[in-house]
């Protein structure tokens, strides 16, 4: 035992190799987003700005404590797979029972399997009784199956189907008993390959959001440090006056270097997920937020995703007749079918573990209470299991009332055919029942029953006289709402597809039940003799794959994303966990999934909820389309104060903005640009187009053209108010404020413009307490700089009258205006033209 223990290790998976947290620091620092926002800091600091300073920093400690809480968060997977892979095992030693940590178990230990044990490690069944395993963890597969007993000469399978004489650790005894002898421990079982190939995953891809921002901040801060060397250089040279010249320089840099962006995007990802938390969605890695709304396939895992998981009779087939259980909703069950459940729960243990035997006592619970049919008084006497040569239970049992003794028998349709000797019509009958409820995705049990004799009780029951009762076709039923989820995300342009362990036929039909196009399926072994090159044109046209292992969900997911999808993939299993880690955004189910699943997911639905999820995607796109448009108007405020940095410098006019000017213009952009646009109502067709191309920019083209646009538009209008004043001789503290003025209102007009590409710029619903906090706030604070004396010579502005006020409202409007007019325009040539198109 102790060599082996050597050789092999103990009975767990090895832990994953984690970096330093001084390492893990230095890596988030040298980040170029951590970078600029330090730098962006450094230069508040130095124009004497402490407050700015501090919160950019602020910012800097806040993203890195978020990603290193996330990042060791995710870690945990591999540990909650080990306490999974390694329960409490009974095992035989030294002619004794005794239990012991599954983590000390060797190969060669004999463990002992009941109902309700969890299977300590991979092994070889040397003795079972009616033994029967929960193996969905490991296979997907909805229901349990049952296990042979080991010839001694097969070689180990991979599980899957009925039979097998194996079982695998972490799967659940869900019925009889049994004997193993360990195969294989730690990393070498089954789920311990599940948990190495979570441990040599790369890495998740960054969200497109990521990516692009990144090249977006990079790029801009070197043009602004660019830009802002040579005004400097350039006004000092012209001027001779170097301060003046820094001073321009560092108004420059401030204009240009686009320190809202990170923080926007912070803004954006941490509210979005906030507010999906309100909704039972609970989000563990925060820049996926964004990829919600950009999913262009969703992967979904039939068994407790689709369904419930809990199986439910449905349909009964009994004396010529066949009635669908759904019409219980508006009456009792038939008397014709209460003999059928009736045997079906004599056929079934007192108090059941398995979930079709649960179905049953729950049937019987509910429509045979205060009927002849329920027998708890009954007396069990004898139990028949099912074994390879008869696929079915029998069970007889003594009356109370009498001496009668009776036999209930369940199981397949064509071994309790072969008990009752059907034959001719009655057998076809029986076959052609069977089949109509298999085809509908139903798993089909008969039931039948027998007067026994005293003293044939223990014989053989293909002995007793069996006489044909009902069929029973159960399910896994569809969970409420998932097909009008479905049907959401097909008008949402977001393409279904079904991944599971199950068996084709169920999948099939689950699919069709849903809304799922399953017109072709693909099985696991079809799928394993493809190349990548054939798979990745299968993955294009087939949405339901069946059958399928662990690895081949994770190649699924490869394939597609190799397409160019954003994949979403929904799991609950331990065998779904490096198909989350691997998609754009793996989302994991909260109450019913194990902790292995959550773990490795990026998004958990905390109540299993699927329209939940499909409420996440509309967020996602509601946060998108806002993002865009914060960073529109990011862009378009900044070219007129680029602008009116940059002309008085070239022109040689005096200049407008100082420092202390911009910084006190970012008192409106940032909680404009951040909480303004994020709190915005989603747009009228958010889930009635196509989500954007995922290798289309978020920042596109079209954002770009009407950005400039509207930022060129309002830097003319200033201008123009501004060389007025010169014209009209007024001082420079005049000009400057009359300037300063109609570009603050244009401002305010941008925010109130760019809420929607769509709808008019009118007036925000007073429920909108955001939008008129910032406006009010900042016309309040716009007021106070000019005309009170102290903060006025701060600001060098001079007093306004009342028609100086309504030059600059008037101008500022006007400078805005037109956008409004185009979008009318463009509704008018379509109603979703004005649009975000990608």
């Amino acid at each position: 035992m102790a060599q082996r223990r050597a050789q092999d290790g103990l009975n767990e998976l090895p832990t994953t190799e984690r970096s330093g947290a001084l390492s893990d620091v230095l890596t988030l620092i040298r980040e170029p987003t951590s970078l600029l926002l330090l730098l962006c800091g450094g230069i508040y600091a130095i124009i004497g700005d402490r407050r700015e300073a501090l919160m950019l920093v602020g910012f800097v400690v806040f993203i890195m404590a978020l990603t290193l809480f996330q990042e060791r968060k995710t870690n945990r997977a591999l540990g909650t797979l080990r306490d999974l892979a390694s329960p409490r095992a009974l095992v035989i030693r030294s002619g004794g029972r005794v239990r012991v940590a599954g983590r000390e178990l060797v190969r060669g230990d004999l463990i002992v399997l009941a109902e309700g044990d969890r299977v300590p490690a991979d092994a070889l069944l040397l003795q079972a009784s009616h033994l029967t395993v929960d193996e969905s963890l490991v296979t997907g597969e909805s229901t349990s199956v049952r296990k042979g007993i080991w010839s001694g000469e097969a070689a180990f399978a991979r599980p899957g189907g009925e039979d097998l004489p194996f079982v695998y650790a972490g799967t659940l005894v869900t019925g009889g008993s049994g004997t193993a002898r360990v195969h294989a421990t730690g990393a070498r079982t089954e789920v311990g390959r599940i948990g190495s190939s979570l441990q040599t995953r790369e890495k998740p891809q960054e969200t497109p959001l990521q990516t692009e921002a990144r090249r977006l901040v990079g790029t801009l801060g070197w043009v602004g440090a660019a830009l802002s060397l040579v005004a400097a250089v350039a006004y000092g040279v012209i001027r001779h006056d170097a301060l003046g010249g820094l001073l321009a320089g560092l108004t420059l840099a401030m204009a240009i270097l686009p320190n809202e962006f990170p923080v926007v995007v912070t803004m954006f990802l941490a509210l979005g997920a906030w507010r999906l938390s309100r909704r039972k969605v609970l989000v563990r890695r925060i820049p996926v937020v964004e990829s919600l709304g950009a999913i262009t396939v969703l992967c979904v895992d039939k068994t407790g995703t689709l369904t419930t998981n809990r199986m439910t009779v449905r349909r009964i087939a009994a004396n010529g007749e066949l009635f669908d259980l759904e019409a219980l909703r508006s009456g009792p069950l038939p008397e014709s079918m209460h003999e059928t459940v009736e045997y079906g729960i004599l056929a079934s243990r007192q108090d059941p573990f398995d979930p079709m035997e649960r179905a049953f006592k729950e049937l019987g619970a509910g429509q045979l209470v205060a009927t002849e049919h329920l027998h708890d008084d009954w007396q069990l006497l004898h139990e028949h299991p099912l074994t390879r040569r008869r696929l079915a239970v029998v069970q007889v049992w003594r009356s109370t009332n009498c001496n009668d003794l009776v036999a209930a028998a369940k199981g397949a349709p064509e071994a309790i055919a072969t008990l009752c000797g059907l034959n001719g019509p009655a057998r076809a009958r029986l076959d052609e029942d069977s089949a109509a409820l298999a085809r509908d995705g139903l798993r089909v049990l008969a039931v039948a029953r027998a007067q026994v004799e005293e003293e044939r009780v223990c014989e053989d029951p293909s002995a007793f006289r069996f006489a044909f009762v009902g069929l029973v076709g159960l399910e896994d039923p569809l969970r409420t709402g998932v097909a009008a989820a479905i049907e959401e995300c097909r008008g949402a342009g977001i393409r279904v597809m079904m991944i599971t362990g199950d068996y084709p036929s169920t999948a099939q039909a689950i699919a069709r039940q849903a809304g799922i196009d399953a017109a072709a399926v693909v099985t696991g072994p079809e799928l394993a003799l493809m190349s990548e090159s054939e798979l990745a044109k299968r993955v294009a046209n087939t949405s339901v794959f069946a059958r399928m292992l662990p690895e081949q969900k994770l190649a699924l997911v490869r394939a597609l994303a190799g397409n160019g999808e954003i994949v979403g993939m929904t799991g609950d299993g331990v065998n779904d966990a490096p198909a989350l880690r691997a998609a754009h955004v793996g989302v994991a189910m909260g109450a019913r999934g194990t902790d292995v699943a959550r773990e490795a997911a990026a998004v958990v639905l905390l109540d299993d909820d699927f329209a939940a999820l499909v409420h996440g995607i509309h967020t996602g796109r509601r946060i998108d389309d806002n993002l865009r448009k914060a960073l529109a108007y990011i862009l378009a405020i900044h070219l007129p104060i680029v602008g009116l940095t940059l002309v008085p410098i070239a022109l040689g006019w005096p200049l407008v903005l100082m420092p202390i000017h911009v910084a006190f213009l970012h008192l409106v952009i940032d909680p404009a640009c951040s909480i303004v646009f994020e709190g915005q109502p989603a747009e009228a067709d958010a889930m009635r187009r196509a989500p954007r191309a995922p290798r289309s920019p978020m920042f596109g083209a079209r954002v770009i053209a009407w950005s400039v646009a509207q930022g060129l538009a309002v830097l003319v209008v200033v201008l123009a108010v501004n060389l007025l004043a010169m014209h009209l001789g007024l001082a420079e503290a005049e000009i400057r404020t009359l300037t300063f003025m109609t570009f603050f209102v244009a401002n305010i007009g941008l925010i109130f413009n760019n809420r929607s590409w769509s709808r008019d710029i009118g007036l925000p619903s007073l429920k909108d307490a955001t939008l008129w906090s910032v406006t009010v706030a900042a016309l309040f604070f716009l007021g106070l700089i000019i005309y009170l004396p102290v903060l006025a010579q701060l600001f060098h502005f001079a007093p306004l009258g009342p028609l100086d006020l309504a030059l600059c409202s008037t101008a500022g409007l006007l400078s805005v205006a037109w956008f409004d007019l185009v979008k009318r325009r463009g509704r008018a040539r379509s109603s979703s033209a004005m649009s975000p198109r990608y």
